[in-house]
């Protein structure tokens, strides 16, 4: 299979959909990987780098795109690369389609063969494909959360662990999954106070049992999340259903009331945002303020640290994309279901149901054996 590998043109984007390490994999395995010239300068690759692992280095994103059978990145495709979609193509990337009814409709309209990063599974019913970046931009999110609480950045000067005879500053994480429990991991290592709200008591458990009395776990209803924000410094929104966009659990009246100079980090703002006063931002112009609250909304957090998150995104992604190069794309969805799960638009058609509902399509109900084999 020919694979292309454009250079990600999105705001303060710096990861790259293969890194060195891959392509050499993918190259033994006997495919041609075609690089857009220096896509992977941001995540520390350089062109060399990728010829010595056996790529071939073009000069434009028209021609990745003309010479590939599948197309590898990383974010969504903008509406430039949109353009370049064709039906015999294709794209293996993160769509997050819920909140983006522009994507969706090129997609579809494109015919090209779609596959999410963030709705394939494995077979415990997680998102392997999605974890390793959540749990950079849970990380993250304590760091960026902490920065903002700073004065300079519009925060009540608050230091997140605080000093001997000052008390830390109040973290409240909505959310205890991946992002969630990475986000506790820093937030309970910088000492500040933290409780985290979840629906699965079998979380709050696990959690409890894990950091015991440094944390408070509290089961979700509208007045817990309430009283816990009104006592909160930084809330980390850490919410994903699967696909669909995510709940607004903050309104704005809760948000008009919290304390001046607290923060807010939307980490699921890729799908629309968990809070209702939430609009994506960039890594060029991360804050906005709303009624004296801090908002921190940057949809690719993990864009900042290249590095580790295009390696730790290989990781996840390699076996799948050598499975689809080896065994074609249609003939990889119908022989691997937790793949097919990934599949959001087919033949101009979206497949994914929450993305259906969301942009009022037509909800196709076919399975992997109702895919036909035509060219990829």
């Amino acid at each position: 299979m020919r694979i292309g590998v454009p250079k990600e043109i999105k705001i303060h984007e710096y990861r790259v959909g293969l890194i060195p390490a891959a392509v050499r994999e993918i190259t033994q395995a006997g495919h041609k990987v075609f690089l857009e010239s220096n896509a992977g300068i941001g995540s520390g690759f350089d062109n060399a780098s990728y010829v010595i692992a056996g790529a071939t280095i073009l000069e434009t994103a028209e021609e990745i795109f003309g010479e590939a059978e599948m197309i590898v990145k990383v974010k969504e495709p903008l509406a430039s690369e949109r353009k370049l979609l064709r039906s015999d193509l294709t794209l293996f990337a993160y769509l997050h389609l819920a909140p983006d009814l522009e994507q969706t409709e090129d997609l579809v309209q494109s015919n090209a063969t779609c596959i999410a990063y963030e709705t394939v599974t494995d077979a415990r019913g997680q998102l392997p494909l999605l974890a390793p970046m959540s749990e950079v931009a849970g990380r993250m999110s304590v760091q960026a959360g902490a920065v903002c609480l700073e004065k300079s950045h519009g925060g009540a000067g608050l230091l997140l662990g605080g000093v001997p005879g000052v008390e830390s500053a109040n973290v409240l994480i909505l959310g205890g999954g991946v992002v969630g429990s990475n986000a506790l991991k820093m937030a309970v290592g910088m000492e500040a106070n933290v409780t985290v709200i979840d629906k699965s008591l079998d979380t709050l458990r696990d959690l409890d049992e894990k950091y015991a009395n440094r944390i408070q776990t509290i089961y979700s209803t509208q007045e817990a999340i309430e009283t816990c924000a009104l006592n909160a410094d930084l809330i980390i929104g850490a919410v994903l259903i699967p696909g669909a966009a995510s709940p607004k659990l903050v309104g704005t009246d809760l948000i008009k009331r919290l304390k001046p100079g607290s923060v807010v980090v939307d980490v699921a703002i890729d799908q629309g945002g968990c809070f209702e006063t939430s609009k994506a931002t960039t890594h060029d112009n991360p804050t906005y303020l709303v009624h004296d609250v801090v908002h921190y909304c940057v949809a690719n957090m993990p864009g900042a640290v290249a590095k580790t998150s295009a390696i730790a995104l290989n990781n996840a992604t390699l076996p799948f994309v050598l499975q689809l190069a080896n065994q074609g794309t249609v003939k990889a969805l119908q022989s691997n279901s937790h793949l097919f799960e990934g599949l959001n638009v087919w033949k101009g058609r979206v497949i994914n149901e929450h993305i259906a509902q969301q942009h009022g399509y037509e909800f196709n109900t076919i399975g992997p054996g109702q895919l036909s084999v035509g060219t990829h």
